[in-house]
């Protein structure tokens, strides 16, 4: 594994051995001991590559997508107090629903995702967890598709941080900003 930025680049452990099975799986990680991060493992068995699903737009299931934000609060302690648990709720009923998944860590709360879902088969219509398409809303313009250097991987040097890998569609609301964590 070339890329200095991906979690496979010493090779197979625990955590990431997932990454070198088949395409379409899932892998979560937990990155700052905080925030879930859904990843799709795109390439075939045994070479690692995976893709981190920055955001979503959310079509429906708002109000679920909002209590999956404050159980994370709940389950993180962030809301240890009555106080703490009007405040999380009042910072969330100020979240616009088009940023509800936006970021990595927002979105796998909203949906309620955390490490345990690590090695889901995303493609298996069954699954509770999956890609599909949408026939109505999956039509993008080529050129409304831009690409910026990735976020949040500084550390793997200018080579690897600055490489345009992080796709996005243009202006789009629900689309995560550069330097937010979750």
């Amino acid at each position: 594994m070339d890329d200095r930025a991906s979690h496979a680049r010493f090779g197979p452990t625990d955590r990431n051995r997932v990454m070198f099975g088949p395409p379409g799986v899932a892998y979560v990680y937990l990155v700052y001991g905080m925030y879930d991060c859904l990843n799709v493992v795109t390439e075939s068995e045994g070479r690692a590559a995976a893709l981190l699903i920055r955001a979503a737009e959310p079509l429906e299931g708002v109000d679920l997508m909002r209590a999956g934000r404050l159980a994370l609060d709940r389950r993180r302690r962030r809301t240890r107090t009555p106080d703490g648990e009007a405040a999380a709720r009042r910072r969330l009923d100020r979240t616009p629903d088009v940023t509800l998944a936006s970021g990595p860590g927002r979105l796998a709360a909203a949906f309620g995702i955390d490490t345990t879902w690590t090695g889901r088969d995303l493609c298996d219509p069954a699954s509770p967890l999956r890609l599909e398409r949408d026939p109505v809303t999956d039509r993008v313009a080529d050129d409304a598709i831009v690409t910026t250097p990735r976020v949040g991987v500084s550390y793997a040097g200018p080579d690897w941080s600055g490489r345009p890998w992080r796709f996005s569609v243009a202006g789009h609301p629900s689309v995560s900003r550069p330097g937010t964590a979750g």
